[in-house]
């Protein structure tokens, strides 16, 4: 397997990992590959070197500490860069309450799962400045995209033998993006008939979390959506510190502790391995090795419940001691058993994904007009009165202009406050199957005397408009 130890306290958690995985009997050559801070430095934009892409190639399996994003190195994150390139499109949050960990919930049973779109949605990272005062980001979702997390979801849903899979979106106000992740969930969801699944808007998904937490199983979300709650669901139970996760894709799985790198406690023996340790015992389980994870938990669950020899973030006060106490203590438990029983898994099988460029074409495709973003400070009416002029002759006609969702003109009931970024509706007056030649006339004839940025083209597909209306449009 690959190993990453990381930045900060990343090599002593790693280290302490090791070494328990070790003590239990698991049977593992490790790899040590670098990422984060130094690759950065070294003027590795991606913060992972060839050496580390080839490693994780080979292994197919990552163990990873904490990975740093030094202030003036690079644009993107070491662990976006691991995730996008291995396709790592499955995140796994498991939550758990654990004993000795003492929190608000304490005694309620908390013992969820929160599976998250890990390479979609807003994180693919495309944005432009429209203007110099508007920022736009692209929230791309797409139908294979939710059909391989919901599916991943539903398997893992019945791996850990649960049965509530619940399906978290925003379908309510994002009816395309948010909303496709919900139609996938309603049509796949019949050929799992031994779970009990259900929608729940994200917000209240997250009020839920708080109010009821002891009511979820498996939680699974779009990508930002999962972000957040994720966070929030460990906060339950302790936070970060006590959070494993995986990355889960159909050539590699990296398995890693959230939290940061601590870069104030390296190299003092202050850190707190669980979290790694956690993600190590989740990384044995998914390559069959539950004997051994199931040891490792239990000795790590007994340390706690029995508040010997804890890190100081964990401690009871005064009592704190140092990494490799604490690793010597989890180590000394090996093989006894806890009060906390640990769940009875089953091997996860995924469907395999076939390699190419997925396709869905519609049975009808129409084009029906194009909205242009346009810079202007101009008011509404004028600008109205300028487009309507300048598309004269091209077959497009002038529907209606927006300012940030509200329509502006024709003018409505409201006040909105205007910023220099307009969406100008033009429509055809018959739908076509091709109409780049009339949007080509018409841009040459906008473009002549304004600013515009991108253009959307308007589309029905098998007889749907494939596009929302603005608030106030007819």
């Amino acid at each position: 397997m690959t190993a990453i130890p990381g930045d900060g306290i990343g090599p002593e958690v790693m280290k302490a990992v090791q070494r328990i995985l070790a003590a239990a009997g698991a049977e593992i050559d490790w790899e040590e590959a670098e990422a984060g801070a130094e690759v950065f430095k070294r003027g590795i934009a991606t913060g992972a070197p060839q050496e580390t892409l080839d490693s994780i190639a080979r292994n197919g399996i990552v163990l990873k500490g904490p990975l740093e994003t030094p202030v003036g190195y690079g644009e993107k994150s070491a662990n976006v860069t691991l995730r996008k390139f291995f396709e790592l499109y499955g995140n796994i949050r498991p939550v758990r309450e654990l004993p000795g960990i003492k929190t608000p919930f304490s005694g309620r049973g908390i013992d969820m799962v929160i599976v998250r779109e890990n390479v979609e949605d807003l994180y693919t990272g495309i944005e432009h400045m429209q203007t110099a005062g508007a920022a736009q980001c692209l929230k791309l979702i797409t139908e294979p995209g939710s059909e391989r997390i919901l599916r991943l979801a539903a398997a893992l849903t019945q791996a850990e033998g649960r049965k509530k899979l619940t399906c978290a979106t925003k379908a309510n106000i994002m009816k395309f993006t948010e909303g496709m992740m919900k139609r996938v969930f309603e049509r796949i969801m019949p050929d799992y008939p031994d779970l009990e699944p259900s929608h729940m808007i994200i917000d209240n998904c997250a009020h839920q979390m708080v109010i009821a937490p002891e009511q979820f199983d498996v939680v699974v979300s779009t990508n930002m959506n999962g972000d957040i709650i994720s966070d929030l669901a460990a906060g339950l139970v302790g936070g970060l510190g006590v959070a494993p996760s995986s990355n889960i894709g159909d050539h590699a799985a990296m398995f890693e502790a959230v939290h940061g790198s601590a870069p104030q406690i390296a190299g003092k023996d202050l850190a707190n391995p669980t979290a790694l340790l956690l993600s190590a015992i989740m990384m044995l389980r998914h390559i069959g090795d539950f004997a051994a994870a199931e040891k490792v938990e239990q000795a790590l669950l007994v340390t706690l419940e029995e508040a010997r020899n804890l890190t100081g973030d964990i401690a009871p006060k005064g009592t704190g001691v140092g990494t490799t106490a604490y690793t010597d203590q989890v180590i000394a438990n090996l093989g006894r058993t806890s009060g906390f029983a640990s769940r009875a898994y089953q091997p996860l099988t995924l469907p395999q994904w076939p390699e190419g460029v997925w396709h869905h074409p519609p049975q009808t495709r129409e084009v029906t007009g194009v909205d242009v973003f346009i810079e202007t400070g101009a008011e509404p009416p004028a600008l109205a009165a300028s487009l309507q002029t300048a598309v004269a002759g091209s077959g497009l006609t002038l529907k209606m202009i927006e300012n940030r969702g509200v329509q502006v003109w024709p003018a409505h009931s409201g006040r909105p406050f205007l910023v220099d970024l307009f969406r100008c509706r033009f429509m055809l007056e018959a739908p076509r199957d091709n109409a780049d030649a009339a949007i080509a006339q018409a841009l040459a004839g906008i473009g002549a005397g304004h600013h515009w940025m991108h253009v959307e083209k308007l589309q029905r597909f098998d007889g749907r408009d494939g596009y929302t209306k603005a608030q106030g449009e007819n």
